[in-house]
């Protein structure tokens, strides 16, 4: 999942500030670290990993903070037992006030030691740096809410009953899914007045300064789509107009062209009127699109960047491609996999028959992959009660940032929590790198000042909702 991905272009518009300075860990921080490096070092990759064993090892920090069986609940299917996952309750003073609940996922995207500078599945500090597969997306956000139910219970009750869910399947479309099982199986025990997850966090420019901090409301929804074109084939010596792989490339052309409509909603209006006040270059083409989606000139301007242009609209691009059987026969078959960012509130049906229409004319057929049960995106509210605690604490740790509702580009968990009944929200706390820090990629990494300022942001963050009145 990236993270207020559409600020990437502030950091190379604003200038930097000194490198971060080592620190010296206090007791508490140094029980988080080694929580946070046994949960790293715990492959959770679906080929080899186990989600399982890494919740059992987040249970039993648990217990050794003082909770019980009765507070624990570890769940798998029995046709994922390696894909597992724990929801651990502290209960609060107030019995009749709503919980809250903090989600995180603990797979992680697949790394191959050949490619990666270090072992993606050896915790290493370096150079200010965590290095690690994971020690970004999204097990630092698991480490800190799995240590903040720890330090939680060792204090006075909280007003509201804490939640936290450990999950699997967030990094893997199409495989067992733990947020969405908890949602369908258990719904009550995972029952809140809202939920914090990952898609928020903030942004620090290319010399590790701090730019904003965000807090997601709202996400795009992940959707593929194969695209196939059939043809009986032939002898390679016999070409013919209608090769398939001829005929699938130019439909692709025509998916290349095609641009969705810009669309804005709440949040995205919330979000370049909030960045343009960091931006001053694109401040006018920020503002205008606010007021006016239509703005041409605007669009133009936005455009340019993949991130901005991600932002404006609902994207398709072709990911994959497979096609022909044998290296002397015309091809009977070629395939490409679409992968569409779809703008919330958009109905996939309604993308899947714009992409018919644009390459109906070559005689391929457009078909949408694992939509059964699939939620439309829809935003979480601008409640006072969420984003006041947040823009307040925001201003005492980070003076000056501003805190910036933002529409992830990317994908979370959060939307089968939004379709049943629970508002999710990005946190924000966490600064991440300009260019991401390798999420997804080789060599993921993340600050460490970061992570130990973020975890002190959390800590605060939910205390301050769990005794909220």
């Amino acid at each position: 999942m990236i993270r207020f991905s559409s600020l990437a272009l502030v950091a190379a518009l604003l200038c930097g500030t000194a490198p971060v300075d080592a620190q010296t860990l206090r007791p508490d921080q140094a029980s988080f670290r080694a929580l946070y490096k046994e949960l790293v070092e715990t492959n959770t990759t679906l080929s080899s990993g186990s989600c399982t064993l890494a919740a059992e090892r987040m249970a039993a920090h648990l217990r050794a903070a003082g909770y019980t069986d009765r507070d624990l609940t570890l769940f798998s299917a029995p046709d994922h037992p390696k894909e597992g996952g724990l929801v651990a309750v502290l209960p609060g003073a107030d019995p009749k006030a709503k919980p809250i609940l903090l989600l995180a996922h603990i797979d992680v995207v697949e790394a191959r030691r050949e490619d990666w500078t270090r072992d993606p599945f050896t915790f290493i500090e370096e150079n200010g740096f965590f290095y690690a597969r994971g020690v970004s997306d999204d097990k630092v956000q698991a480490a800190i809410f799995t240590d903040t139910m720890a330090r939680l219970h060792g204090q006075t009750r909280p007003r509201r009953t804490v939640k936290l869910a450990l999950t699997c399947g967030e990094e893997t479309t199409g495989a067992f899914n733990g947020a969405q099982w908890l949602t369908q199986n258990k719904r009550d025990l995972i029952d809140a007045e809202f939920a914090l997850n990952e898609g928020g966090g903030g942004r620090l420019d290319a010399q590790g300064k701090p730019l904003a901090l965000g807090i997601q409301v709202s996400e795009k929804v992940y959707q593929d789509f194969t695209l196939e074109a059939t043809n009986p084939g032939g002898h390679s010596s016999l070409p013919r107009p209608d090769n398939a792989i001829y005929q699938l490339a130019t439909a692709l052309g025509h998916v290349q062209a095609y641009k969705f409509p810009v669309m804005v909603d709440d949040t995205t209006r919330a979000f370049w009127t909030g960045t343009a006040k960091i931006v001053p270059s694109l401040a006018a083409a920020m503002n205008a699109v606010a007021a006016n989606p239509q703005d041409k000139l605007a669009e133009a301007l936005l455009g340019r960047d993949p991130l901005f242009n991600s932002t404006l609209r609902t994207t398709c691009i072709p990911t994959l491609l497979e096609g022909g059987h044998a290296q002397n026969a015309l091809p009977q078959r070629a395939r490409a996999n679409v992968n569409c960012r779809i703008f919330p509130g958009v109905p996939i049906d309604t993308v899947q028959a714009t992409l018919t229409q644009l390459v109906a004319a070559e005689g391929v057929t457009v078909t949408a992959k694992n939509r059964e049960g699939k939620p439309i995106g829809h935003p979480a509210p601008l409640s006072a009660a969420v984003v006041g605690p947040a823009t307040t604490l925001g201003h005492e740790m980070y003076p000056g940032l501003p805190l910036i509702p933002n529409m992830s580009t990317g994908a979370s968990d959060s939307i089968y929590l939004a379709a049943a009944g629970i508002p999710s929200y990005g946190v924000p706390g966490i600064l991440y790198e300009y260019d991401g820090g390798g999420i997804h990629g080789l060599n993921e990494h993340i600050r460490v000042k970061s992570v130990y300022d973020g975890r002190d942001y959390l800590f605060r963050l939910i205390q301050r909702y769990a005794d909220a009145t």
